[in-house]
Parts: C-alpha cells; sequence; structure tokens
C-alpha cells in the first residue's frame, strides 16, 4: 500500500485543444444529450475552451481537460470514474468545488431513453482512450479486516504536516462545535473539547479512556483542564508519536498517557470511569458492533458514562459511487449505518441511552474551513504528499460538506451508561451550556 507521501506520480495531461472538429462535436453532442435537463450551478467547459453549459459567471465551472472523460463516463457508467479523472488531472473543478456534487446528484439520476443512450454510446467511441495513469486505490484485501492497522495507516499517516497545514492548533480532525458562523475554527474546536468533557461530567481523578485518541487533543484537554487520568490509544504510528511529544512537552506525562494499540487487545474489566470514542466510529464495521460495544462495556466501570460521537447516515453502507469511491482511494474500511442501528447495538451490549444529540450543521462548517484552508496551502501540501493527494482530499472533504449540509450523512454524539443503575446526572442539561 502506498501512503499519500509516495503516491507523487502525479501527471496532468496536456489540455486537449488538438483533437479536431469532430472529436469536439462527439463531446459536444454527448453532453448536450446529458445535461438538457440540468439547471444547476454547475457551468461545463470542454477541452477546446467551449462552454457547453453556463458560462464564467457561475460558482464553479467543470473543465474537461481531454475527451478520454466521456468516453469513459459513458462506456464505463461509473460516476466513480470522474473521481479518477479529477485525481489524474483530466477533469478540474474552477471555483467552489463543493457545488459540484449537485452536479454528481443530477448524473445519479439521469434517466435517458433507449435512443439516446445508444446514440451517446456510439458517439464515445469516437473520443480517445485515457492517456494519463489511474489514481492509486486501495488495494481490495486492505478493507477485509476493520481498523487494522494498515487501513488506519493509509488514511492517517500520510503526515503529521500535511494534516497540520488545514486543521486547527489543537490538531483536532472531527467536526467542531460553533456558536455561530462567525467563529473561528480554533475556538470552535476548543468548545467541541469542553463540551465533550462536560457531557460527559469530568472530575478531578476519574480515569479516562479515548478509543481513537487521533493526536490526543481531547486527552490532554481533559487533564489539564479537569484533572482526569487519561488514556488514549491509536493505531496511527504518526498520531502515536505525535501525542507523545505533545503529552512530554505539555508537561502532562503524570496524567495522560497513549498506546498503540487496538481496542479489541484492551484488557481489564471496570477499568474506567467515563470512556470516549471521537471520530473513529465509522472504521468499526457494522459487524463488528457486538464486540466494539461489549468491549466498552467491560472496561466501563459501575455509574460509568461512555460518549459515542460518530457519522452515520440515512440508508446504510450501500453500494453506489461515493461508497466505492471512499472505499478505494479515502477510507478502506469505511462503513456508516443509520443512527437507529447504532442505538439498538449499543442497548444490546446493556447500555441505557441518555443523550442523543446530531452535530451534522457543524461538521458542515467544519469541513468548508478544513478545504478553505486546504486550498490555501495547496503549494506546501502538493510538495508534502503529492497533487494526487491533495486533490483527493480537497475533493473528498468538499464532497463531505455537501452531503452533511443536505442531510444524507449526520454526526451524533449519544451519551450512554450501563443500564439498570441509580443514575446521578443532573435533571437539566443546563450545566452542558454554562
Amino acid at each position: 500500500m502506498k501512503s499519500g507521501a509516495e503516491r507523487k506520480g502525479f501527471e496532468a495531461p496536456s489540455t486537449a485543444a488538438d483533437h479536431g472538429p469532430a472529436v469536439d462535436a462527439a463531446g459536444r453532442e454527448i453532453l448536450h444529450c446529458m445535461l438538457a435537463g440540468y439547471q444547476g450551478p454547475v457551468a461545463v467547459r470542454l477541452w477546446n475552451g467551449e462552454y457547453v453549459h453556463g458560462d464564467s459567471a457561475f460558482p464553479c465551472t467543470v473543465v474537461i481537460h481531454h475527451p478520454s472523460v466521456l468516453r469513459q463516463l459513458v462506456l464505463r457508467r461509473d460516476l466513480v470514474s470522474l473521481a479518477e479523472s479529477h485525481l489524474a488531472g483530466e477533469l478540474e473543478a474552477e471555483g467552489d468545488l463543493e457545488q459540484v456534487f449537485h452536479l454528481i446528484d443530477y448524473a445519479e439520476r439521469l434517466h435517458l431513453s433507449g435512443k439516446e443512450k445508444w446514440r451517446i454510446f456510439k458517439l464515445a467511441f469516437r473520443l480517445p482512450r485515457r492517456r494519463a495513469a489511474p489514481a492509486q486505490a486501495v488495494p481490495e484485501e486492505a478493507g477485509v479486516r476493520h481498523n487494522s492497522r494498515e487501513s488506519i495507516a493509509h488514511h492517517y499517516d500520510v503526515s503529521n504536516d500535511f494534516y497540520r497545514l488545514w486543521l486547527d492548533p489543537e490538531m483536532v480532525y472531527s467536526c467542531a462545535y460553533f456558536r455561530d458562523a462567525g467563529q473561528s475554527l480554533a475556538d470552535a474546536q476548543r468548545d467541541k473539547l469542553d463540551y465533550i468533557c462536560r457531557k460527559l461530567r469530568l472530575r478531578p481523578g476519574q480515569r479516562l479512556l479515548d478509543i481513537g485518541c487521533g493526536w490526543g487533543a481531547l486527552i490532554c484537554w481533559a487533564a489539564r483542564h479537569y484533572g482526569v487520568k487519561a488514556h488514549g490509544i491509536t493505531l496511527s504510528e504518526q498520531q502515536y508519536r505525535h501525542a507523545v511529544g505533545r503529552i512530554e512537552q505539555e508537561g502532562l506525562a503524570d496524567r495522560v498517557t497513549v498506546e498503540l494499540r487496538d481496542y479489541r487487545e484492551l484488557e481489564g474489566a471496570a477499568c474506567y470511569d467515563r470512556i470516549v470514542s471521537v471520530g473513529m466510529f465509522e472504521h468499526i464495521g457494522v459487524a463488528n458492533f457486538p464486540l466494539y460495544f461489549g468491549i466498552v462495556k467491560r472496561l466501563l466501570r459501575p455509574g460509568g458514562l461512555f460518549l459515542n460521537h460518530g457519522i452515520s447516515n440515512d440508508r446504510g453502507w450501500e453500494d453506489s459511487p461515493a461508497t466505492r469511491f471512499i472505499n478505494r482511494y479515502i477510507f478502506p474500511d469505511g462503513e456508516l449505518t443509520r443512527v437507529s442501528r447504532v442505538q439498538t447495538a449499543m442497548e444490546d451490549a446493556g447500555f441505557e441511552i441518555l443523550d442523543v444529540e446530531s452535530l451534522r450543521r457543524h461538521y458542515a462548517m467544519t469541513l468548508r474551513h478544513w478545504v478553505r484552508a486546504l486550498e490555501n496551502h495547496q503549494a506546501e501540501a502538493v510538495a508534502m504528499a503529492g497533487e494526487e493527494t491533495y486533490r483527493l482530499w480537497r475533493l473528498y472533504m468538499a464532497g463531505s460538506a455537501y452531503y452533511f449540509e443536505q442531510g444524507t450523512t449526520n454526526i451524533y454524539q449519544i451519551l450512554a451508561a450501563p443500564a439498570y443503575q441509580r443514575l446521578t446526572l443532573p435533571l437539566r442539561r443546563d450545566d452542558l451550556y454554562r
């Protein structure tokens, strides 16, 4: 498997302005047929500079640099080919990349008559084949074992410096918690860390376990501001090294520890007063829910609290262009499901659900901050990780922002406690909003 830093073989194809009028005409006719009913915010421009939909005043313009893009799309009939064309430099998005997903939604719903399909199929054979090498996908076997070290390394071990370009100073790679649209990402992430600590009702001396602790932001925050003894685990080598250095630098070694460990390797029973997992749950896999929640239940002391912060969606992990793209290029073992299924699995493991909160709009706002920061550091990102990795992360995060805004993707914080016990939580949620 190649990490993002190793995938530097990117070579964008030259603009194909010399394919001749026959190729231009075929491309124009294909797009006129496919876009006949499209009235969205995305303009489309051919390799010869001709607009076949919209104009330069549109908020986003898709530029088809090479006719092979259309050939691939028509003959393969797979929208993943569009993403691969973008990674290969054959397709470009000028302006607001998030708007492209309006066009993708239209394409997924497009229904052509048999006559129209046959017509564009024949036209596609007039277009030249792909010239650039396809992007580096994840090997098929990488996603077999959910939450494996190899699959986590594929995403998180691009490089700490790459993530530092566009994350906040705390290095939090999960949604922030905004007061309003004008709040800075850094302040909103600090608010999120504190909000989680308040939901867990942390008290000095308690033991906190963070499953999937990332670069260590939450365990350090909880120890520094709430006096707990915090332990974090991660499967990312680079995250682990950063967290170890941060704990030492902040003088928290007596209160905070971190391990490079799989949650399935955690031993003991009733070891922790509080357990939290933020942004790792998406790697678990639905089939592993009983094991995951069972381990959490075993580790939690009577009277303890567990907060699970994870992404869900509206339909489960159905086969679609979006899921194929994510598993092929972003998260080899990513799998989402409905929040109702998550809660059922928690209850089956012996938890009582105490509080459920959606942070969907917060994640859309967070992702837009990340995309802007990444775009502002394009040159450095490309130098560190390669052009393909820059394009991949920009596309993935812009698309995620679109689907969070749309509502097909959501994120929930679920607070739970072992079932059938006396609760000592406040009667109201006032303490969360101090």
